[in-house]
């Protein structure tokens, strides 16, 4: 492949890439950020509910386990094309690793720390709030980063139901078997994937407590 001849091409189609690489940016972190809306309380709720536990991590699972591509074509007929579909469809595949990484940082916590929690008059609120969520915050940041990594990649295929995105390059390049199209579509979903998990790591990082960072 000439070198010369993509770069010129990246030069002339750059405002678009732009544009496309914003609208990824936007699928993605919504689909993500509706993702620990629901996903993080969910996590915590099947701590304290052993029963529906495996109810919520397997129905999360089938999700998670259903290819991208027939979850976006079962969902056409009920929702059509579009932004709000591809948002739906990601925010599933996101649910999974926030959920299961939630119920672990919680489950992981020594008993004792919550016992003398209690001990010293705390309530569940509390214990929760001041105690179990700070000490299980880096293993669910590391669900966060799974889930928006894989999302990346995965909202490539939105660009199929006219949701936009970078996919749009990957999937004209592919029809027209232009390589200049598919890596213009393909370098910057690696690249974004890559800097938005460096980022995330920078904030687990800021938020993760000085007492674990040390140990």
């Amino acid at each position: 492949m000439n070198k010369v001849g993509f770069l010129k091409f990246l030069e002339y189609r750059g405002p678009e890439i732009i544009k496309l690489t914003g609208e990824h940016m936007k699928i993605t972190g919504v689909a993500v950020f509706l993702a620990i809306l629901v996903g993080v309380p969910l996590g915590i709720y099947i701590t304290k509910n052993k029963k529906v536990a495996n109810v919520i991590l397997n129905t999360a699972n089938i999700f998670q386990t259903l290819p991208s591509l027939a979850l976006f074509g079962l969902i056409i007929p009920i929702m059509g094309i579009g932004f709000k579909p591809a948002i739906f469809v990601l925010f599933l595949y996101a649910l999974l690793p926030i959920i299961k990484n939630t119920c672990i940082g919680i489950n992981s916590i020594d008993p004792s720390i919550i016992e003398a929690g209690r001990g010293m008059g705390m309530t569940k609120t509390q214990i929760l709030t001041m105690v179990e969520i700070p000490l299980a915050l880096p293993i669910i940041m590391g669900g966060i980063r799974i889930s928006t990594v894989i999302n990346i990649g995965t909202a490539t295929i939105a660009a199929l139901i006219g949701a936009g995105g970078l996919g749009d390059f990957i999937f004209k390049g592919i029809s027209m078997g232009n390589n200049n199209l598919i890596l213009a579509g393909a370098i910057p979903t690696a690249l974004l994937a890559l800097s938005v998990d460096f980022i995330l790591g920078l904030v687990e990082k800021k938020l993760t407590p000085q007492g674990l960072k040390e140990s």
